[in-house]
């Protein structure tokens, strides 16, 4: 039977050692699915609300209390529901919680128990993750990453300003090329900074953390490292940036932006502006022909996304789960960007898990791009190691996808 028998949740750990949620459902017949829920560190005003308690216990961030709402209220509601209706199973959540931004019960508990749903429905129906999602059976493609190489920010303890410097394998054929052309990069990265007598210690995810002068600095140690890979940088391998203004000291301006992809092969930049400069990201979008990727911006959130389309502020939306806290408004808001010509990024949380989800919600959705950190970290490596298993499954039938 696919009806819910029990959820259960409980208090795990994070990728930096923070505590988070994990749910378990547990249908009629005994399938089990289960699901860690992620955190960032940069998080934006309009995220939905991540439930702590507040205690000293840990220090403000235990989440006992998400747990309690799993173990009583939420699984009350849900017993002897039918997971395979996810729209019905999301449906119970946003009411039983009666807030907008799901601050009553918290955003970290319904995706918990929404996502960890999905896992026994496509158990239960015998399909893979990826499979049960793309219910309409359309041709699937992989995902390009967006493989951090170095970090700043709110993610490293260094001076760098932008948070994230990214490569993308632009020039690979398949995913598995992806990993190698990224591999190649970050060891001769590694090896230059080695050289130079610079820390090779990681940030929060994965990439390198050094003590550089300036951003222009860590460009162009990477664009050495491309070309030192025996590829053109630009065009087999791309630079990609995640600015994270909303953390800066000092914002950016757009002729900053327009100065540095002139200078630099830089095809994408998330988060140029902070989440309520509309004006600047839509100058930015109407004057520089690269990939504009609003985060904190739009917050997989369908009513931004909304606003941003309108505007043409950006013209890409990374997506988070946890920033809207159900599967199934993610796969809305999924189809409204794509309904509109807008690129979609799966990505991750700094603070991140085992769990491997977004591998499969990537390929599922055929989604251009994926951002799950560096070739280091086993949380980040997990969902890496995934795709490469689902890239095997497909076969011949997976390309690439358009970026």
């Amino acid at each position: 039977m696919s009806k819910i028998k029990s959820v259960k949740g409980r208090q795990v750990f994070d990728s930096r050692g923070n505590p988070t949620v994990e749910a378990e459902i547990i249908l009629q017949d005994e399938t089990i699915g289960t699901s860690i829920v992620p955190s960032g560190a940069s998080t934006g005003r309009y995220e939905a609300h991540e439930l702590r308690d507040k205690n000293n216990d840990y220090l403000n961030k235990s989440v006992f209390d998400a747990v309690k709402n799993i173990n009583n209220k939420i699984s009350k509601a849900l017993q002897n529901k039918d997971s395979t209706n996810q729209s019905e199973i999301d449906k119970i959540l946003i009411n039983l919680d009666g807030t907008e931004n799901k601050s009553n019960l918290g955003a970290n508990s319904i995706l918990a128990v929404s996502i960890a749903n999905l896992k026994a429905a496509a158990k239960f129906s015998r399909k893979e993750i990826y499979e049960y999602i793309n219910n309409e059976n359309k041709p699937l493609c992989m995902p390009y990453p967006l493989m951090n190489i170095v970090n700043g920010g709110a993610h490293a303890n260094n001076s760098l300003e932008i948070q994230e410097f990214m490569i993308r394998p632009d020039g690979a054929k398949n995913f598995k090329e992806c990993m190698q052309m990224s591999f190649l990069v970050i060891q001769n990265l590694k090896k230059d900074l080695e050289r130079k007598k610079i820390s090779t210690s990681v940030g929060d995810e994965g990439g390198f953390a050094p003590s550089l002068k300036s951003d222009e600095e860590a460009i162009e140690n990477i664009i050495s490292s491309i070309s030192a890979s025996g590829f053109k940088p630009g065009k087999d391998v791309s630079i990609c940036l995640d600015v994270a203004a909303n953390e800066l000291k000092v914002p950016k301006n757009v002729q900053y932006f327009l100065n540095l992809v002139k200078k630099y092969p830089i095809k994408s930049i998330e988060d140029p502006f902070s989440e309520d400069d509309w004006d600047n990201w839509k100058s930015l979008t109407e004057k520089i022909k690269v990939q504009i990727v609003g985060d904190d911006l739009f917050v997989t959130n369908k009513k931004r996304l909304n606003k941003g389309i309108k505007e043409k502020s950006a013209n890409t939306i990374l997506i988070k789960p946890n920033q809207i806290g159900t599967v199934s408004e993610t796969l809305e808001t999924i189809k409204l960007a794509k309904d509109n010509n807008f690129k979609t990024i799966i990505s991750h949380r700094s603070g991140d898990s085992e769990d491997t989800f977004i591998a499969d919600l990537a390929v599922a959705t055929n989604s251009s791009q994926i951002k799950t950190g560096s070739l280091a970290r086993s949380e980040r490596v997990a969902k890496y190691n995934r795709l490469l298993r689902i890239e095997e499954k497909l076969g011949n039938q997976p390309k690439m996808a358009k970026i």
